[in-house]
């Protein structure tokens, strides 16, 4: 009997020991959550124009045509609205997404040759079809990770998005986010729509470009106020101030959350744009260093005396050369001004657009020409099939 509550005693002891050394290992990760971020974090950008140090290149691969749904024709322009409706769900016309994947790569070689890292999504089968309470489709590509994926100082932010077909696009960068988690970065995911009917307008009336341009001077748009909903595309940074515009696919709810998520540090501005197509802010207004900024001629800034006051630069880039029978099936022809500075003076630019890169050069940045018009016609430039992970520089304020 005595053999047999000691041996009971000590398991027990040893028990309530090993019990004791968790919770002091847990609380010792509780103390180290809290610390100053680790000096091996891979994650620190805070504007867009620092040196550049790692990037996340996106992927062409397997890219589908979205499903043609109301928040498809409301961000899509008439004349291609039956390549959707014809396409929808199926892959992208297989010798252009050839041609856009070699371009990507090319791009890829380059950042690589002027001392980027250079990291890529997973590819992923994205004609799969889906089906959620709320809605099905089949998804798109993970070719912009600027769309889903915003670095603020440390933390990468995971956009909710507001395409069906993008609902589960995060999953191409999961791998590499974790990655970054565990080098000490902060991970961010903002609230997942449920995407619901009532997320959306189902009657927007869009018919014309001027249908659209009213809509837009009314402050109407294809997405509600249902929940919150912005895609990391709409959101431009620079320092202590991010910008972001209300748009097809950011609206006012995802807008506040992001606010409040950032709030002290970080302070957002809403700007808007005489803009038919709100969807995106960086072919419209693109900034590229302290106190300069590209604004985009055919839609002017409301709210540029704001800058222009606090000393900044502002230029219009030139008319877009991209010639009129390319197909552009999601986005303008002014991805030109859509670029990607590797520092205050070096650019990554069309090489195809000679215009601008006259522009870069009177203003002493030096130009790294890139073709990837094929790459365009998914619906991005070079800023767009980007997402910086990491530029040598620190928190500063530019707008004061």
């Amino acid at each position: 009997k005595l053999r047999g509550v000691f041996t009971g005693w000590v398991q027990r002891t040893f028990q309530s020991t090993q019990a004791a050394t968790a919770s002091q290992n847990t609380c010792a990760a509780d103390d180290k959550a809290t610390s100053p971020v680790p000096k091996d974090c891979l994650v620190c950008s805070y504007n867009e124009w620092d040196p550049l140090e790692e990037v996340i290149v996106g992927r062409a691969e397997n890219a589908c045509v979205p499903p043609f749904s109301v928040e498809v024709k409301a961000n899509t322009y008439e004349k291609y609205w039956g390549f959707y409706q014809k396409f929808g769900g199926q892959s992208f016309p297989k010798d252009h997404l050839k041609k856009a994947i070699a371009e990507i790569e090319e791009m890829c070689n380059i950042l690589k040759a002027e001392g980027v890292i250079v990291k890529r999504p997973d590819p992923i089968d994205w004609s799969v079809k889906y089906k959620t309470p709320d809605f099905e489709s089949t998804g798109m590509y993970a070719a912009m990770p600027r769309d889903i994926l915003l670095v603020v100082g440390n933390e990468i932010i995971e956009a909710p998005m507001a395409w069906r077909a993008r609902f589960f696009e995060y999953r191409a960068y999961r791998r590499l986010i974790k990655d970054y988690f565990n080098s000490g970065a902060k991970w961010t995911t903002a609230p997942k729509p449920t995407m619901a009917d009532e997320l959306y307008d189902q009657n927007y009336p869009i018919h014309s470009v001027e249908d659209r341009h009213k809509l837009a001077a009314q402050g109407k748009f294809v997405t509600t106020e249902f929940e919150p909903c912005f895609d990391a595309a709409d959101f431009i940074r620079a320092g202590r101030d991010i910008f972001v515009q209300r748009s097809q696919v950011t609206n006012y709810m995802g807008i506040e959350w992001m606010r409040r998520h950032l709030a002290p540090d970080y302070r957002v501005h809403i700007i808007s744009f005489k803009d038919p197509n709100p969807m995106h802010i960086d072919a419209t207004f693109n900034i590229i260093g302290p106190g300069l900024v590209l604004s985009n001629p055919d839609r002017p800034c409301h709210q540029i005396e704001l800058f222009k006051k606090a000393g900044w630069t502002v230029i219009q880039p030139p008319v877009p050369l991209i010639p009129d029978d390319h197909p552009l099936w999601m986005s303008s022809k002014w991805l030109s001004m859509n670029v990607l500075m590797l520092d205050e003076k070096r650019v990554m630019v069309d090489a195809n657009e000679t215009s601008i890169q006259k522009m870069f050069e009177k203003l002493g940045i030096s130009t790294i020409k890139v073709n990837i018009r094929h790459a365009n016609s998914l619906g991005g430039g070079f800023h767009c099939w980007t997402c910086d992970i990491r530029r040598r520089g620190t928190l500063q304020s530019y707008l004061d």
